[in-house]
């Protein structure tokens, strides 16, 4: 499970924010709110890269706060892919399993398997600016799925993409999931697609968060 008790952060006394709520394991989660409401900051906190003033981020009975991000149990995944350019697809990838590049050859034989998944088996020795913004996530993506973290944190990933490589990419997030076990949080603005690819939906509004069965 998923608890964020109280967990309140301020850019300045005019901008704070509180997030309490607990969502099960195991599930896909959207977030949805306005522009401005504190999706991403909710995710760069419980991700670690922005820290809480007070509150605690506790997942799978670990409290998570005083963890550096490096060692949170959680992979995330961008709007801007964050690839290295002078990269191959390959080393990109390799990245998310070990730092030093140094892989087993399991460890490609699963970059391979995974390119295979996302439809870039093509593109193992390919750089980031030869591919298109689609397949430039797809990438980030499947460095985020490899890693195998069991918290999944999607940042507006997809929006940038046309409908059906989102329904896509959406379907395999659905299936590590599954596989997995994992719990995803995927902020969105498509209100459609969070309706029906997630189990939860959390709706932030200016003073507190809402959890909500969706309608599907």
């Amino acid at each position: 499970m998923l608890l964020i008790n109280n967990l309140e952060f301020a850019y300045s006394s005019a901008e704070k924010w509180r997030f309490s709520f607990k969502v099960p394991d195991n599930r896909n989660i959207a977030i949805l709110g306005a522009s401005g409401i504190g999706k991403s900051t909710l995710l760069n906190l419980i991700a670690g890269f922005q820290q809480p003033l007070s509150g605690d981020i506790i997942f799978n009975q670990q409290r998570l706060n005083d963890l550096p991000p490096a060692q949170r149990p959680i992979s995330m995944l961008f709007q801007e892919n964050n690839l290295f350019e002078h990269l191959t697809v390959k080393q990109n990838i390799g990245l998310g399993l070990n730092p030093s590049l140094k892989l087993s050859a399991q460890q490609l034989q699963s970059i391979e398997e995974i390119l295979e998944k996302v439809s870039l088996a093509n593109k193992l020795d390919v750089f980031p600016n030869d591919l298109s913004t689609g397949q430039r996530q797809r990438v980030a993506l499947a460095r985020c799925l490899l890693r195998n973290k069991p918290l999944l944190l999607l940042d507006e990933p997809f929006s940038a993409l046309d409908q059906t490589t989102r329904e896509e990419l959406m379907r395999l997030v659905k299936e590590f999931q599954h596989k997995q076990n994992a719990t995803v949080l995927l902020v969105t603005h498509h209100q459609k697609e969070a309706l029906e690819s997630a189990d939860l939906v959390i709706e932030l509004t200016n003073d507190r968060s809402i959890v909500a069965v969706p309608t599907t």
